[in-house]
């Protein structure tokens, strides 16, 4: 390999690649770019679109973190103590605002998780999504790959809410988990007296999705 000159260069996050000829190359990483997605790790942020203390999308979700491959990371993301959304905010933001803001903003993903009501999403989730999206030009979710598991207690799985939220996260500049898409069933009857989901089906289903958004998030690192 060609040596190239000793200078007095200052360091900087990057990589060396070494082309054709053996002329090593310096890429400078964009600050967009995570070192955690080099080694195949990533911070995965957790919405659920319920407040009920006993919610059948936090039992999912609590189900669904379990499956995610080791080095990836998942973290609660709280949106019930978001003030409903006002453009007044903008110019002083809540605390609230604030600190919400900051902790999508360090997340790699994030993986929604909601019930139905009246075939769209929950108040809470769609307030959390408008708080995060403003100041206008300032989005926290552009570019954050994202994807959507909805459930509900009758046969439908929340078909309705699942793609309502596709709607929002597509205006949102999301990348999103197109298949498989997951709509759970019967939720009250998904789990056992320790909050496991009882069927093996749903388990093995639920894997191949988590495995489908790693590959998605694998995808917008570098």
């Amino acid at each position: 390999m060609t040596r190239l000159p000793k200078r007095n260069i200052p360091m900087q996050k990057g990589i060396f690649l070494v082309l054709e000829k053996n002329i090593p190359i310096w890429l400078s990483l964009p600050n967009k770019l995570s070192w955690k997605g080099m080694v195949g790790m990533a911070r995965v942020g957790i919405i659920v679109g319920s407040l009920r203390k006993e919610s059948f999308s936090k039992q999912v979700a609590a189900n669904v973190v379990k499956l995610f491959p080791t080095g990836y990371t998942s973290e609660l993301i709280e949106i019930g103590n978001l003030p409903i959304y006002n453009q007044d905010y903008d110019e002083n933001p809540p605390a609230e605002y604030t600190a919400f803001r900051a902790q999508v903003r360090g997340l790699d993903a994030i993986l929604f998780v909601t019930p139905e009501y009246n075939r769209s999403i929950p108040p809470v989730l769609k307030n959390a999504l408008d708080v995060g999206s403003r100041p206008y030009g300032q989005s926290v979710w552009a570019g954050k790959p994202a994807a959507i598991i909805s459930q509900s207690i009758g046969n439908i799985g929340g078909f309705g809410a699942n793609h309502h939220l596709r709607q929002v996260l597509s205006f949102l500049d999301m990348p999103l988990l197109q298949q498989p898409e997951a709509y759970l069933a019967n939720s009250a009857e998904l789990f056992d007296e320790n909050g496991l989901i009882k069927n093996t089906d749903t388990v093995e289903f639920l894997q191949s999705f988590v495995d489908a958004f790693v590959t998605l998030i694998k995808r917008y690192q570098f």
